[in-house]
């Protein structure tokens, strides 16, 4: 059964203070560290903003003074209810504008997240439901990642690595890391995108490359790339191919 985010309170749906390019990033960076609910050490935010561990610090308590982020002591930093939904429209826009992008757009996959990462921020929430509604409504964008809807809701449901599958498994692409173009254009070439099948064949010891069969080709992956990869077994229903 698909795992999904509790329902925001209707109070926070309807508080949508106007929030910084910078501070959404802040959030959307928390967000993606925490997986939705967890918790982001300073150097954890400080390493995927690729700023300074000093400014994260002086970030984090202006944003926790303004009821975005919630400190546990020796744990780092959580989103509070209004954090997490602020960050949720923010991955919503981005993700509804790779998705129009793709759809309507025709741009290829590897070339959206850098394009939407720079509209993100200058979108408003009605021309991203705009976009939504002129593409069908998506449930993903082109990676897999999930969008959320303009409730705030989500679908969080954890999948396994391409890297931790047993030789001998079927599964089916659902998701592939989105930041880095030469890697999408090298796995797009091996057809390893959302709705592909796919079986690991064999796994080399000591870290060695995973051979995979998809179709009738034969390829190999190195582990590192393979943990870009998230993967549903093949018997699960609710896959749904894109």
């Amino acid at each position: 059964m698909m795992a999904r985010a509790p329902k925001p309170s209707p109070q926070a749906v309807g508080k949508k203070v106007p929030l910084t390019g910078p501070v959404e990033d802040y959030l959307k960076a928390i967000y993606a560290i925490g997986r939705g609910t967890g918790p982001a050490a300073t150097n954890e935010i400080a390493q995927r903003l690729a700023l300074a561990p000093a400014s994260v610090s002086g970030m984090v308590r202006r944003l926790a003074d303004q009821g975005l982020l919630a400190y546990e002591r020796y744990h780092g930093v959580k989103l509070t209810e209004t954090g997490r939904l602020a960050a949720l429209r923010t991955l919503r826009r981005h993700r509804v504008i790779e998705a129009y992008l793709s759809r309507a757009l025709g741009y290829q996959w590897d070339r959206v997240h850098d394009e939407a990462e720079r509209l993100e921020h200058a979108a408003s929430d009605e021309l991203v439901d705009r976009m939504a509604a002129m593409i069908g409504e998506p449930d993903v964008d082109p990676h897999g990642a999930p969008i959320p809807t303009r409730e705030g809701a989500v679908d969080e449901t954890e999948y396994t690595s391409l890297a931790d599958l047993a030789a001998g498994t079927t599964g089916v692409v659902v998701r592939v890391t989105d930041e880095d173009p030469q890697m999408l254009r090298y796995l797009g070439e091996m057809s390893i995108r959302p709705g592909t099948r796919l079986t690991v064949r064999k796994r080399a010891p000591f870290d060695g490359p995973i051979t995979l069969t998809i179709g009738k080709h034969e390829f190999s992956i190195g582990p590192a790339l393979a943990g870009r990869v998230l993967i549903a077994p093949a018997r699960d229903r609710g896959v749904k191919r894109r």
